[in-house]
């Protein structure tokens, strides 16, 4: 399905942070789809070569690995000298998914300054470095994943849901500057979103038996739902609600004041309210 607009729009080359599966692996295979080069960013080699030699057999694309810990100090660094000489007109940032879903407390501080470097520190880089260059071209595109739970602050997700506010924000401020300068910018919020990060959450909360249980998540969305919204609605800018259950639970949060949504929050909070959101 090779589509040289969009190629000419926001290729030669697509940066994928968080490819190694979910939502992250579900947009570099739309964008190899597309006919862009990949670039798939994530921590884990085994993985991220397994679904780089997947996207090449199936599309006959370029793609390369890039193994970062985008939680670790210089992580920006890393991506850039990995893209070194490489024209990248999109970037996706997918990663960010909170493994714990614990109290503020119940751990040492270091775990909520990790989170904040690789959902709001790194973003931020990636963004300044790439998104000068797509500005200098006068085209280009940037997707940042954000999350329902940046809408309004609730128990055990103190530095996820403040980091997916940051983002939400940030890809609104970045449309606002970027968009006269002919590079879209995108804040793709999603909801529930049925991927391998929730599954084992869900899993080790007692949910689910195993991820591999081969019935879907009520109420999710999957991967290419949340791809086919993000590439749908990337031109247009700045903010997209992916699903109906979250826009409308946007809508009825927005009308409310702020701390009686916090206690509405409170007050809903199930296992179905869990963090991971973005893949």
């Amino acid at each position: 399905m090779t589509d040289p607009d969009f190629a000419g729009r926001y290729g030669p080359w697509a940066l994928v942070a968080g490819a190694s599966d979910g939502v992250g692996e579900a947009y570099a295979r739309a964008m190899a789809a597309r006919g862009l080069g990949v670039v798939l960013l994530a921590r884990r080699r085994p993985v991220l070569e397994e679904v780089a030699a997947s996207i090449r057999a199936d599309t006959g694309v370029e793609t390369r690995v890039a193994v970062v810990d985008l939680a670790e100090a210089g992580a920006a660094g890393a991506v850039v000298e990995a893209t070194e000489g490489l024209d990248v007109g999109m970037v996706m940032y997918c990663a960010g998914a909170d493994p714990n879903y614990e109290p503020f407390l119940s751990n040492p501080v270091d775990v909520a300054l990790a989170m904040v470097q690789r959902n709001c520190v790194v973003p931020m880089q990636l963004c300044h470095h790439f998104g000068a260059a797509m500005v200098r071209r006068g085209r280009g595109g940037i997707v940042l994943v954000s999350s329902g739970a940046g809408l309004v602050g609730a128990a055990n997700m103190v530095s996820y849901g403040a980091s997916k506010a940051f983002d939400m924000v940030m890809g609104e401020a970045l449309w606002a500057e970027l968009e006269p300068e002919g590079v879209d910018v995108l804040s793709l919020v999603l909801g529930l979103t049925d991927t391998p990060a929730l599954r084992r959450m869900l899993v080790k909360r007692g949910v689910l038996a195993s991820v591999d249980d081969p019935n879907p998540i009520p109420g999710a969305s999957t991967p290419d739902e949340v791809v086919a919204d993000a590439i749908a609605n990337l031109p247009a800018g700045p903010t997209w609600f992916v699903g109906e259950q979250l826009r409308d639970g946007a809508r009825a949060l927005g009308s409310m004041e702020r701390s009686d949504a916090v206690r509405v929050m409170v007050q809903q909070a199930s296992v179905m309210d869990g963090p991971d959101v973005s893949g």
